[in-house]
């Protein structure tokens, strides 16, 4: 497949997102201090990112709220209070899972929200409920997108059948998610081929968030880049469930439009991330985590073995192989 552009090529089209609060409350229960968060918006806008993820959409009957730092449900009053005037430079996202979200009652006109895109996160076997919530967000005045988790468990006529359906949508760009971290480079490049085969007639943009199990996670967002994907997904320091995503100081330093600004990245690691991490905040690759990536398996094994502590990673991959006869 042709590439789209070269290292040196300023892409207009390309969009950074930010995914720290998100991807990264699912590491510490969304206890973020407002601080932090205060601080990660003004170092987004000070870098040039152009969309910060504020959290979840989250229903309140389903999650006690009790139990979740706010970003869990992501309220705009919560959001407002952080950001008080909307700066134009930079927008603002929430994520909401399907049958996860009660959309109808917590998402509001955006006309009364300051957030500008609802993403949406589904997997194939939903894609019935994330058409209706994609159609909504819209109906509402949002940018949609849609994030099909896990396609690198799926079949290629499901993965098919569930992106035609969203070329009919609305939806304004689709996700390619490597929820396990288990994709490579030229795995990505074919699947980067697949989605815009489909999307790009209905002039759909594609998007990818990458997990780095393998240690590839910002090599897998640089391929589909390359290849004309354009919206990113990165994460300070990588910070998210499990193994991490795609580091942002990694992105902001390879994309060559001077818009991007990696001075203020490094000045919120130094100050704040180190100071997570300081305080026993865990994440990021582990050998736990790479085995899971390798044989293609949901990470909730390795989170659960590093939390214990335990070290014996032969045994662990044992019963790895176990679980595949």
């Amino acid at each position: 497949m042709e590439k789209k552009g070269n290292l040196l090529t300023v892409r207009e089209d390309v969009r950074v997102l930010d995914a720290t609060i998100r991807d990264g409350g699912l590491v510490n229960n969304f206890q973020f201090t407002d601080e932090f968060v205060r601080k990660l918006y003004e170092t987004n806008i000070a870098a040039g990112v152009d969309y910060m993820e504020f959290g979840y959409k989250a229903d309140r009957d389903i999650f006690d709220e009790s139990k979740f730092g706010k970003w869990k449900f992501a309220k705009d009053e919560d959001i407002w209070a952080i950001i008080g005037e909307k700066d134009p430079r930079m927008k603002l996202s929430v994520m909401a899972d399907v049958g996860r979200c009660n959309f109808r009652r917590d998402i509001r006109p955006r006309s009364e929200s300051p957030v500008d895109m609802i993403r949406i996160a589904t997997y194939i076997n939903t894609m019935p409920g994330a058409i209706e919530m994609i159609e909504y967000a819209k109906e509402m005045g949002y940018e949609a997108t849609c994030n099909i988790m896990a396609v690198s468990k799926l079949q290629e006529g499901d993965m098919r059948q569930g992106l035609e359906m969203l070329a009919h949508s609305n939806v304004d760009a689709v996700y390619i998610v490597d929820s396990y971290g288990s994709l490579y480079p030229e795995q990505i490049a074919r699947l980067t081929a697949f989605y815009q085969e489909i999307l790009s007639p209905a002039e759909k943009s594609l998007g990818i968030h990458t997990h780095n199990n393998q240690q590839m996670a910002f090599a897998n967002t640089i391929e589909s880049l390359s290849l004309g994907c354009s919206y990113l997904d990165a994460t300070y320091c990588g910070m998210g469930r499990g193994a991490g995503n795609c580091a942002m100081e990694l992105l902001i330093g390879f994309l060559k439009n001077p818009k991007y600004n990696l001075n203020p990245v490094l000045k919120f690691i130094e100050k704040y991330m180190l100071e997570l991490k300081k305080n026993g905040v865990v994440w990021g690759y582990d050998i736990p985590y790479m085995l899971t990536g390798q044989l293609n398996h949901h990470p909730s094994a390795a989170i659960d073995c590093i939390a214990a502590g335990k070290t014996a990673y032969l045994e662990f991959y044992q019963d790895l192989l176990e679980g595949e006869l």
